[in-house]
């Protein structure tokens, strides 16, 4: 059975008290995502970790990647990554300056360190084997309620609402017609895009991908593909005319100048040292010496590096 969703109705269900997504087995299938089904098995994009023989692992690190990354940067990433480090067991027996230093520029480092701990929490917690219990994906470090989910989902065909910044735009438009579903995911979006999942775990984890690719396709933020859309005609954005966010403008993120950059520009050099770098050395990356040594002193706090009397290494490079 398929039923449609009316334009501006939300889903009448919650959570339980503890914030776990209440399902309802009996709910039926929406035309919304039937035919975001169909349009993502003839249109998605042939990515790597989609592959059917992907493990969980490999699905884990992708999504971490994926994290503030386009896809383009993460590919090649992602396949040296796993090619070094096949399973979290090997990357954990690794240092966390060889994670750092194999994150290279994708951004936000950090996510290399905490993906290390997740891997050393797999090995210990679970015998290296990535869990497939919510609530243990949960308690790995590192480890959100969207990465969380989208790793029960598309790893172990769990059915979970995965919802990110794209899903979050697609099912305010499509179900609620809110231009713009706001800056953070909150309860309401897990409820709201839970409610537009089939039944069947498998159908709804390939419903999951199907909004996830629309919103980074044809539901995107700034100029939307409508005539392209499946669900167009039961889209409530569109019902009402495509109103305008009526919130203040985002601006883009600066990276010139910003203590972002010169924070990459210091780890680009100790990436390439195989010893400690003297504090001389560091000094040529930036010739602002205050903003220089707050990007330093923040990497030191961020577990990233670590000082080695007059010189720097990168985190657990230690000599000796």
């Amino acid at each position: 059975m398929i039923v449609v969703i009316p334009p501006f109705r939300r889903w009448a269900g919650g959570s339980d008290r503890d914030g776990r997504d209440r399902i309802d087995p009996a709910m039926p299938e929406t035309t919304l995502a039937a035919a975001a089904i169909r349009w993502y098995d003839e249109n998605a994009r042939d990515l790597p970790w989609r592959e059917p023989d992907v493990g969980a692992w490999a699905i884990l690190v992708s999504e971490i990647m994926l994290q503030q990354t386009p896809v383009v940067r993460v590919l090649p990433a992602w396949r040296a990554w796993l090619s070094r480090w096949p399973t979290p067991a090997a990357l954990a027996a690794d240092t966390p300056a060889e994670a750092i230093r194999m994150w290279g520029r994708l951004g936000y480092p950090r996510r290399a360190l905490r993906l290390r701990e997740c891997a050393v929490a797999i090995v210990e917690r679970h015998s290296g084997v990535v869990p497939t219990d919510l609530d243990a994906l949960l308690a790995l470090p590192g480890v959100g309620t969207y990465t969380a989910r989208a790793v029960a989902t598309f790893a172990y065909g769990q059915r979970h609402p995965v919802v990110d910044t794209n899903v979050r735009r697609f099912v305010a438009r499509a179900v609620a017609g809110e231009p713009d579903a706001g800056p953070a995911t909150r309860p309401a979006d897990l409820v709201a895009t839970e409610a537009l999942l089939p039944a069947e775990p498998v159908r709804a984890a390939r419903a999951s991908a199907a909004f996830m690719e629309l919103g980074a396709l044809i539901c995107t933020a700034r100029t939307p593909r409508c005539a392209d859309c499946p669900v167009t005609e039961v889209c409530a954005w569109r019902a009402s005319g495509r109103p305008a966010p009526t919130g203040p403008t985002r601006r883009p993120q600066q990276y010139a100048g910003t203590d972002r950059q010169v924070r990459g520009l210091l780890l680009a050099v100790l990436r390439e040292a195989t010893g400690p770098v003297p504090h001389e050395r560091l000094d040529l990356v930036w010739a602002d010496a205050a903003q220089r040594s707050r990007a330093l002193a923040g990497l030191v706090a961020d577990g990233l590096v670590e000082l080695v009397g007059d010189a720097c290494v990168l985190a657990g490079d230690r000599p000796g």
